[in-house]
């Protein structure tokens, strides 16, 4: 299996400005990871923690930074469609925190994602990791290290 994340990876928050996505999202910053953006829809234009650009709509976020990962912490009624926003603003991965989405949208969701490029991680899952590197999820980073398998 190739590697999904890695120093290159330019990651979008989806989310972030809630209290889960905001938590982790700085956890993941504090690891090294390269969050470059956080999609809020009616909160375009601010900050997260004074550095990360905050944008309506997963289609400014990925234009503006080139994006190519984008983690999910949304409620789930809400989930699916941002899936289907990632995918069609062209992020490679994405990596979907939130539980309890409805098997039957998710099967929505599975159905055409198989029409795009996108490779889903989720949903209900810690997300991903290159130890060292890069952490697009909820798991504690300390608890992975870097060497051989």
């Amino acid at each position: 299996m190739s590697v999904l994340v890695d120093k290159s990876s330019k990651v979008v928050v989806q989310g972030i400005t809630g209290k889960e996505g905001s938590f982790h999202a700085s956890q993941m910053i504090e690891y090294g990871t390269n969050v470059v953006a956080g999609v809020t829809p009616g909160k375009g234009g601010t900050k997260f923690m004074d550095t990360v650009p905050v944008f309506n709509t997963m289609s400014e976020a990925v234009e503006a930074t080139g994006a190519n990962v984008s983690v999910i912490f949304v409620p789930p009624p809400f989930a699916p469609d941002a899936i289907y926003e990632a995918a069609d603003a062209g992020v490679e991965t994405v990596v979907c925190i939130t539980e309890g989405i409805p098997a039957l949208d998710m099967l929505k969701v599975y159905n055409y994602l198989k029409k795009t490029n996108t490779r889903l991680i989720g949903p209900n899952c810690p997300g991903i990791i290159s130890p060292g590197k890069c952490k697009v999820g909820i798991m504690p980073g300390f608890i992975h290290k870097e060497g051989s398998v």
